[in-house]
């Protein structure tokens, strides 16, 4: 069987370098918000073209403090309203809703599956106060586009990265294409930690100092709270895990644009429609996700071939039990795309032998 996704195999080239280096954190006596949590945080700005970059615990906290950050600026208040896409993970629209917002879902792009700026400003009204702009699957949102609409309607721009380390729009990586941007480091990301993490970035020095004391309890100087604020931190060791991984990320991403290249290339069954993408810099391919309408017999067809396949994502969040308030609203390519779409296998692990068998099956699939 080939797996969707095995971790100790993608991370088995660095172990020496893992164990080494958990090992001198182990001796330092230093486990939080020390010298390599304060080294990648500046390796990682530096790498994403910000000037701030605060690691936090997870990819949740990175965008519901972004948010919370705004409230207390003075720049957004409870009742507000946040745009987001309608087809994105439910991550992005609870950290809306943790700060008693109320998120505004848009139809996608049925094409790249991402926020259609077409669809934005008939959303938009006197309590709007930012865009969420979620990179799905590791490609980036039309920014200039979003960022256009912001600007006309003086909104900030929040990105949802958590699926598009090192993607570019433009000249510019995902992180530096609005006001702020929230990042995951869950062990399957394109840069995954050995357990739970995230990062913010952004150019805005106010932004990143309200952040970083709220994840910090609220404190700027240890027992001087200023804000009511919450424990989210990136620990030593997952901090020193990602800079080591982060120093190879741009060679795995070019292998994930590579494979796939060859899936789009070599896939020519007309039962399956291929992802659709802009430009190869713009997609890094976190997931490589085809569509099909009768997609049971697919994952079938695919798991008696020995493939393995995951669903990104079979519930929409509006249809969602935590979301039933949003239930009556009407979002059908939303729902076609949750009906449909469904993720093939595309990592470093995967060999030349592998990827001609994933072909091979999909070519084979009569429906």
């Amino acid at each position: 069987m080939i797996p969707f996704l095995d971790l100790k195999l993608i991370n088995a080239p660095y172990q020496e370098a893992f164990m080494t280096a958990i090992s001198n954190v182990l001796t330092s006596g230093w486990y939080i918000r020390g010298n390599e949590c304060e080294a990648f945080e500046q390796e990682f700005a530096h790498y994403c073209g910000t000037k701030h970059c605060i690691g936090v615990a997870n990819g949740l906290d990175a965008l519901i403090l972004i948010i919370r950050a705004y409230k207390e600026m003075g720049l957004m208040s409870d009742g507000d309203e946040i745009i987001v896409p309608a087809n994105t993970y439910i991550a992005s629209i609870l950290a809306i809703s943790h700060n008693n917002l109320i998120p505004i879902l848009v139809e996608p792009d049925i094409n790249t599956y991402l926020l259609d700026p077409a669809k934005i400003e008939a959303k938009i009204s006197s309590k709007t106060k930012a865009i969420l702009a979620v990179h799905l699957y590791g490609q980036t949102c039309d920014m200039d586009a979003i960022n256009s609409i912001a600007k006309k309607y003086n909104l900030k721009v929040i990105e949802d990265s958590a699926q598009s380390h090192g993607a570019f729009y433009q000249d510019k990586k995902s992180g530096n294409l609005g006001d702020a941007s929230g990042f995951s480091f869950y062990p399957g990301k394109n840069l995954g930690a050995l357990g739970d993490g995230g990062a913010v970035t952004t150019n805005d020095t106010n932004l990143a100092e309200t952040i970083r004391y709220l994840g910090n309890y609220g404190s700027q100087e240890k027992y001087h709270n200023l804000y009511q604020g919450v424990n989210s931190r990136l620990d030593e060791i997952q901090a020193v895990i990602l800079r080591i991984k982060l120093k190879n990320l741009n060679n795995e991403n070019s292998f994930r644009q590579d494979l796939a290249q060859y899936y789009l290339l070599h896939v020519a069954n007309k039962k399956i429609i291929l992802p659709h993408y802009r430009s190869q810099q713009e997609h890094v391919w976190h997931l490589f996700v085809i569509r099909t309408e009768n997609r049971d017999p697919l994952i079938k067809h695919l798991h008696v071939k020995g493939i393995e396949t995951m669903i990104h994502y079979p519930i929409p969040p509006h249809k969602q039990k935590a979301y039933m308030e949003l239930s009556s609203i009407k979002l059908p390519l939303s729902e076609k795309i949750h009906n449909e779409v469904l993720s093939i296998p595309l990592n470093v692990s995967i060999t030349q032998a592998q990827r001609e068998k994933i072909v091979e099956a999909l070519n084979s699939y009569e429906g």
